[in-house]
């Protein structure tokens, strides 16, 4: 699943080819869960100017002239094109034609990646935002003794984390994954904090230098640790994975609180 810096890199270079277009028409092909109508969001769209591609979270927001926004979730195999006059792409959930005759359209061939019309603000902070600094994750750390992954993971408590990014990020910050999070001492929330910043800031730019152009995908070979072809950390440890509905990359740098 597209995770925050990779959202990250696809806003930033959807934003350069689309924004100032304007809508003229859109197809729902696929949209299981589309909270208006075709019609509506038709109605809604068409003739609007596109302002700005930006992330929030694990979605992409598309912002239009007149303030609506319409919010693209790719679930885990959802993925973009651009195309010209029409495209070739099977599995296609919604299309985007622009009166330019250029077009958008995002596919996922499990047919769950999710178009939604004017989302709803959400009470978590990004993951990035000055809201989800020390004070805030202090706080919520305290409330509960479930892992410190699982939290990192958790969307209603801090948004745009995802598998991948949280054991890099737990690396980062020599924390163990299975530690409680109550447990946690000060000191190592901040730098959990420094760690998180750190962390997506630095992928945003490795995925954006090994692919310019990305709108779709997912690079990885730059990580540390949570990384299928590494057997040591860069400081000489042992990688261990551990199975479960999701798979762990950790090392015995990381101090477990418990």
């Amino acid at each position: 699943m597209p995770e925050l810096p990779d959202l990250q890199a696809f806003s930033h270079n959807l934003n350069k080819k689309l924004a100032g277009k304007t809508v003229k028409q859109i197809a729902v092909i696929n949209a299981k869960k589309l909270n208006v109508s075709h019609k509506e969001l038709q109605d809604k769209l068409a003739g609007q100017k596109l302002d700005e591609v930006y992330r929030e979270g694990k979605e992409l927001y598309l912002k239009f002239s007149k303030g609506d926004i319409l919010g693209l979730h790719l679930m885990l195999h959802g993925k973009l094109f651009l195309f010209k006059d029409k495209h070739e792409n099977k599995y296609p959930i919604i299309e985007l034609y622009f009166n330019d005759d250029t077009g958008l359209v995002l596919t996922d061939f499990q047919g769950i990646a999710t178009p939604t019309l004017n989302p709803e603000d959400k009470d978590a902070p990004d993951a990035l935002s000055k809201d989800a600094g020390v004070d805030y994750l202090t706080a919520r750390l305290q409330k509960t003794k479930t892992n410190i992954k699982t939290v990192l993971l958790d969307q209603k408590i801090i948004r745009g984390i995802g598998n991948a990014y949280a054991d890099e990020i737990l690396w980062h910050a020599r924390i163990s994954p299975f530690s409680a999070s109550n447990k946690i001492p000060a000191d190592k929330v901040k730098q959990l904090v420094k760690s998180i910043h750190s962390v997506l800031k630095e992928a945003e730019k490795q995925i954006i230098k090994a692919n310019p152009d990305i709108i779709s995908g997912e690079i990885r070979d730059f990580m540390n640790i949570h990384n299928a072809k590494k057997t040591k950390s860069p400081t000489g440890a042992e990688i261990q994975v551990k199975d479960g509905s999701r798979k762990t990359y950790y090392t015995e740098e990381q101090e477990l609180y418990s």
